[in-house]
């Protein structure tokens, strides 16, 4: 595709965005901009987001990225009662925390287990329905963002390593099913991500006692 032919498609896509896509990337952002100052807000607005995005990605044949947004779905809620869940002496159960090295591995398993299983699932799909989808393309982005979710709802750091792989691999996914629209909202979610990731990495250090207040992405002083 030349440059031209791309400025015309996303002129054209842009022109073609429905309202409820708009709908669906407002209140995207918005649930990530709660997600970084770690409000509650995050999981009612974000709901809003993931259930009209379930019905808009099954319309463009992104069956991987219907599935992720359906999980999203049943996280946020999960989520939500995680992060308001309180103990005897009414401190939040959940906190802000860097992972372990065993937890990386985990998580690294985590995403492995999902990215076989979707990417397979897709790839019989396509052959069976000749469906329009992107087996490899859409396994990534939702086993990556299978794993982000999972680790917002424990509140730790590193999903937002993972949110930033996700927002890469979406916006070219979703520009070549003209959803340009998205394309655009995955570019704003992936500076999001790194300004969520720097905060989130300050507040653990700082509730660790590991650092005085200002810190930067590796943990220096500022």
């Amino acid at each position: 595709m030349t440059y031209e032919e791309v400025i015309s498609q996303f002129v054209n896509d842009m022109r073609n965005t429905t309202w409820w896509e708009y709908i669906a990337v407002f209140a995207g952002i918005a649930s990530v901009w709660f997600s970084r100052i770690e409000n509650i807000l995050v999981y009612p607005v974000g709901l809003i987001s993931t259930v009209i995005y379930i019905f808009l990605s099954v319309d463009g044949h992104l069956y991987g990225e219907a599935s992720v947004n359906l999980y999203y779905t049943i996280m946020s809620i999960y989520g939500w009662v995680l992060w308001v869940k309180k103990d005897q002496e009414q401190h939040y159960v959940v906190t802000v925390q860097l992972s372990t090295g065993r937890e990386w591995v985990q998580q690294l398993l985590f995403c492995a287990f999902f990215y076989v299983a979707i990417f397979s699932a897709l790839t019989w799909l396509k052959s069976a329905f000749n469906s329009a989808t992107i087996p490899w393309a859409d396994a990534f982005a939702s086993s990556t963002a299978f794993t982000g979710m999972w680790l917002m709802a424990k509140k730790k750091v590193e999903s937002w390593f993972w949110w930033i792989v996700t927002n890469i691999a979406s916006i070219p996914l979703y520009f070549v099913k003209h959803y340009v629209f998205t394309s655009v909202f995955y570019f704003i979610l992936l500076v999001m991500a790194v300004f969520g990731l720097l905060e989130w990495r300050k507040r653990a250090l700082k509730a660790a006692n590991k650092i005085p207040e200002q810190v930067d992405l590796f943990g220096k002083n500022n």
